[in-house]
């Protein structure tokens, strides 16, 4: 190799070490703070509507159904809130990103893309049924929406997570507007072609004919045969992330 060639090979290694440290900096610094865990629910930002006023337009899930039997059907409202700060209803993901071992960045991802419904009979819950969409997916970052099309939950195969409540929750009272319940939901979690059993912590709030549902839950990707993406330029991933829900469900 002449003189020349190696020297343009040692400044394009250098221009990449410049380059990688750079993003790194960029990563560890002067990335924004993302958005802070699902937290108790507050009341609901649609239930302070006058009454009499038409009820906003519910969407559920393609898919999904109401319970056949007694009880009251509550739907997912997409209408509720803003999904630009969050105050709306979403699922989604939020996993470490690590750089040389080291926690880098928290990246989360939501979608606005969900609905469902619950059944409440009397002060038990009979029926959950949510689907999410998960190509809708947003984060911070354009570039790992689009890797994780192809890699890791591969939303261009496996586009719907879907639960499914297997037990009945009883609330130990009937709902009334005001009240506030902490539960746990058992139900079967699909996420990425593969149906688990979850156990999830929910926070709900009632006010007036909304309630709104906080929760999360830790997943390890094994478990759904999730593989970590390879091909975060600076960034590795943890082999576990949290997923996060809120919902708000409008009677009738």
């Amino acid at each position: 190799m002449t003189r020349s060639n190696t020297r343009l090979v040692v400044l394009a290694v250098i221009a990449l070490a410049v380059i990688g440290a750079g993003a790194g900096f960029w990563i560890l610094f002067v990335r924004g703070t993302p958005p802070p865990p699902v937290g108790a629910a507050s009341a609901s930002p649609g239930a302070s509507q006058a009454a009499g006023t038409a009820k906003p337009a519910v969407t559920t899930a393609p898919g999904t159904t109401a319970a056949a039997g007694t009880g009251t059907t509550w739907t997912v409202d997409t209408s509720i809130g803003s999904f630009s700060d969050f105050t709306s209803s979403f699922v989604g993901y939020r996993v470490n990103e690590t750089l040389a071992g080291n926690k880098a960045n928290t990246a989360v991802g939501r979608t606005p893309s969900v609905g469902g419904t619950l059944v409440l009979d009397g002060q038990t819950i009979t029926s959950v049924e949510i689907t999410a969409d998960l190509a809708q997916l947003q984060s911070d970052d354009q570039r790992r929406d689009g890797q994780l099309r192809n890699q890791a939950i591969e939303t261009s195969q496996f586009p719907k997570a879907t639960f499914t409540l297997t037990q009945p929750i009883d609330l130990g009272s009937v709902p009334a507007d005001g009240s506030s319940f902490d539960v746990t939901a058992i139900g079967d979690l699909k996420l990425h072609g593969v149906t688990k059993s979850v156990t999830i912590p929910l926070h709900a709030v009632v006010a007036g004919d909304v309630v709104t549902v906080t929760g999360s839950v830790e997943i390890q990707f094994a478990d759904y045969s999730i593989q970590q993406p390879s091909s975060f330029f600076v960034l590795s991933i943890e082999d576990h992330g949290t997923l996060e829900l809120q919902l708000h469900f409008r009677r009738g």
